[in-house]
């Protein structure tokens, strides 16, 4: 068993970007804006929002951060947004999602200039993905191809089997994981809430992209000897042993897991990570296209 370490594979593409931002900036050339926007208070927003301004500092980006409390109307934050679009100076914009109820998160979504969408989210950004032309790509599942490349995993004939079809996760993964490309060249397969026979697919997974937000949900009797396992998964589980009160599980029973895998990904620093240094490499992207 060995371990998809993100955040080393994370820090080396910080560290490429880093270069590439001050030779830019020796050039007198404009560095990457990234803007994001956070509704509300919501703790694990606040956190991964942190940390993407962090990781703005430390690759010599600018940020943005625009705050909104959890009250704000629809109209005010698709504002905003239409702002940050008509600013040259902001390259990527990203929403923090979730977004509280009373707002569309796909109205928020689609106003977003797609040449400033760097979450990957707009419909012209996937439709792009799908016919494989050079796009934002959802910044996870971009972390996770980067991550498999980083390792220079081989991919090509495998079976992945990807748990769960969301627009943010699922359905991207199983895209780029059949595309062809290295990583890729996968045989896929897509498992969800009705599937019936999931254990037996899963044993039969090479690769295990699990990304359905359910604790330790894939246990080792799901696993075969010698598969990859990416957990994209990261809850919050209540425990008063802990100074925060709660520890971090990722979809995957790691301790029993691991022992059957080549490699697997820890949770924390695993995909986590390699989310952020995908985004920073597409916010990256668009200034050198916006500029």
């Amino acid at each position: 068993m060995q371990i998809l370490d993100g955040k080393l594979a994370a820090q080396a593409i910080k560290d490429a970007l880093k270069l590439d931002v001050a030779q830019r900036s020796n050039e007198g050339k404009k560095i990457p804006h990234l803007a994001a926007i956070l509704v509300g208070n919501n703790g694990a927003s606040e956190t991964y929002v942190a940390a993407k301004v962090k990781a703005c500092e430390e690759t010599g980006f600018k940020s943005t951060l625009v705050r909104f409390n959890s009250d704000i109307d629809e109209l005010t934050l698709l504002e905003e947004i239409d702002n940050l679009n008509n600013d040259p100076d902001i390259d990527g914009i990203l929403v923090q999602l979730p977004l509280p109820k009373h707002i569309d998160a796909k109205k928020v979504i689609d106003a977003i200039s797609p040449n400033k969408d760097v979450d990957g989210f707009h419909p012209a950004s996937v439709g792009k993905m799908v016919e494989g032309l050079p796009t934002f790509i959802p910044a996870t599942p971009y972390g996770i191809m980067l991550l498999l490349k980083h390792y220079k995993i081989d991919t090509k004939g495998k079976h992945a089997i990807v748990i769960g079809r969301s627009n943010i996760v699922g359905r991207p993964m199983s895209i780029l994981l059949s595309g062809n490309s290295n990583p890729g060249n996968c045989t896929v397969t897509i498992c969800h809430s009705h599937t019936t026979n999931l254990k037996e697919l899963c044993l039969q997974g090479d690769i295990i992209v699990a990304a359905l937000g359910i604790p330790e949900f894939v246990t080792a009797d799901m696993v075969k000897p010698g598969a990859i396992i990416i957990d994209v998964g990261i809850t919050r589980v209540e425990d008063s042993t802990r100074k925060s009160g709660f520890r971090l599980k990722g979809d995957v029973a790691f301790d029993q897991v691991a022992e059957k895998t080549d490699w697997i990904t820890p949770v924390p620093g695993g995909v986590g990570p390699m989310t952020i240094a995908a985004l920073m490499k597409n916010t990256y992207q668009a200034c050198i296209e916006n500029n």
